[in-house]
């Protein structure tokens, strides 16, 4: 069986709803293609679940989900925070949790939007839909603050879509400061690596400084701001500055190589200056061998969130040759 209308109609005859959720319904909205469905099911248990489809997948430990022909359904399900970090939600599923109920415990508006699937009602309770028309980026509730992951998929949202962050979600990201350090630097580096792999990066790292986190796990880039350079040849203003417009700049360019290949040219102009961070402000605006600093803060900050050997050897080659580009 791999029709989804078939399995959601078996799910209906047996008192349960299936609803197609988050980023797949995000994504229909906006018109871009998007291959990955999740489901949420309401109505029955996980193990009537598995009574009617003996044949799915059970995938997750945390979160377990049923995977039927590369497609995943979860059932309804409520969390509450019980510790500190990305993992630490004591979760409740039952058949009796609305689908409402589901979408509360969601980081964002916009991906807060479910479809039921036999009827193609959509069920907004946020105001997502107006969201994406208006462009913005907005918590779900209070509860956004509970996990810290959020900060960097708030950031990367932006960057995907060049969206705005609403003030009160840019509050609730520095509320979340203290938890940062908590995640895992696999997750910031994921994270970090999509960003890398969107249109304008730059929003990435735009919302992290404006919302007072940069610093948290990219310190070398929070580094860069101020760092002043000859006005002469950098009106843009800053180091900063001056590596966002590069970054975004070489993402234009990049837009239709291999994802492999955007993220070694992407995280090359993303650190490519990252020697000037490390100037003494007497020197300033001048940055004598910003190369080889810039080379050795490469090599610190892709072990710490232990990029990809391949990036730092990119990286550093950018660090200590980008001056050179002006000699061809």
């Amino acid at each position: 069986m791999n029709d989804i209308y078939e399995i959601a109609d078996k799910i209906k005859q047996n008192g349960g709803n299936v609803y197609l959720v988050g980023g797949a319904v995000r994504d229909k909205l906006l018109g871009i293609v998007n291959h990955d469905e999740d489901y949420c099911v309401t109505g029955i248990s996980f193990e009537e679940f598995k009574e009617l489809f003996p044949e799915a997948n059970v995938r997750g430990k945390d979160f377990p989900v049923f995977d039927i022909d590369n497609k995943e359904f979860a059932i309804a399900r409520k969390e509450r925070k019980i510790g500190i970090g990305h993992n630490s939600f004591d979760v409740e599923i039952d058949k009796k949790i609305t689908i409402e109920e589901d979408l509360e415990r969601r980081d964002i508006t916009i991906n807060a939007i479910a479809k039921e699937v036999l009827t193609d009602k959509i069920i907004d309770p946020f105001g997502g839909r107006e969201d994406l028309k208006k462009h913005i980026i907005r918590a779900v509730s209070n509860h956004f603050v509970e996990d810290p992951l959020r900060a960097y998929r708030v950031s990367r949202f932006a960057s995907q879509f060049d969206f705005d962050v609403e003030y009160n979600t840019m509050k609730m990201i520095e509320l979340l400061k203290n938890e940062l350090p908590s995640l895992s630097v696999e997750r910031v580096y994921n994270e970090l690596s999509k960003a890398l792999l969107t249109d304008k990066p730059s929003r990435f790292f735009d919302v992290l400084k404006d919302a007072n986190v940069l610093n948290i796990h990219f310190k070398e880039i929070y580094n860069l701001i101020g760092a002043e350079q000859p006005i002469k040849y950098h009106p843009e203003g800053d180091s900063y500055n001056h590596t966002m417009i590069v970054l975004d700049k070489v993402a234009d360019k990049t837009k239709t190589l291999s994802a492999e290949r955007k993220l070694e040219l992407r995280f090359s102009a993303l650190v490519h200056d990252l020697g000037k961070g490390a100037t003494p402000k007497e020197e300033y605006p001048h940055h004598i061998r910003h190369e080889e600093r810039g080379a050795e803060l490469v090599r610190i900050f892709g072990r710490r969130l232990k990029i990809p050997t391949r990036l730092i050897k990119c990286g550093t080659i950018s660090c200590l040759e980008h001056m050179r580009g002006r000699d061809f």
